[in-house]
């Protein structure tokens, strides 16, 4: 179904103002132009359709606040790019957890292999976000000075001194809370 301007228009002020026929038609006449679209941007024929049919879910749920500025194909376009854009950012945080649990396995494994008593800390590191577990390592492991580790992450000196206190912290409960006593050397360098 093909609405000319004049229809459109129409079905769009009636559709606003809670008319579900007047919807139905809008969302009729634009499904093919909104799939040809998602099918280009995801390059895959059953995620096109997933996001075809959240996308007129939400047109449905919001069609109340469409201002008319722009045509309403481009308003489905633009809802459509967002649910998207936050399936990629999803997936990209689910292939990234699913690669640094594959590392940390094989950290594991090796650290087993060598029959080394690392691995219960480790754990307790990797549980850390990036953010924090990054300047540990660079401080504590690697002996770097705040300044260094400021610098290289491109955050302030304070940052720095307070993600390395709340990390530090953190480690101890964790550690602790399975009955490990920090050792010495882990006591004085907290100190620094």
């Amino acid at each position: 179904m093909i609405l000319n301007e004049t229809e459109a228009s129409t079905a769009i002020r009636l559709a606003v103002r809670g008319d579900e026929k007047a919807l139905a038609s809008l969302l009729q006449a634009n499904y093919t132009v909104l799939y040809r679209y998602m099918l280009k941007v995801t390059m895959n024929k059953s995620l096109a359709e997933d996001l075809v049919q959240e996308t007129m879910l939400k047109a449905i749920e919001r069609i109340g606040t469409f201002r008319a500025k722009a045509k309403f194909s481009t308003w489905l376009i633009s809802i459509g790019t967002r649910l998207y854009m936050d399936e990629m950012r999803r997936k990209g945080r689910e292939r990234k957890w699913r690669t640094d649990e594959q590392a940390l396995q094989a950290i594991r494994f090796e650290a087993a292999m060598s029959q080394e008593e690392w691995p219960r800390a480790l754990d307790a590191l990797a549980d850390l976000p990036p953010d924090t577990r990054v300047p540990i390592l660079l401080k504590y492991y690697y002996g770097y000075s705040y300044e260094e580790i400021a610098q290289w992450l491109d955050i302030p000196l304070g940052t720095v001194k307070s993600r390395l206190h709340n990390g530090l912290n953190r480690l101890r409960k964790e550690l602790n809370e399975d009955g490990e006593k920090p050792n010495g050397t882990e006591q004085q360098r907290t100190a620094e």
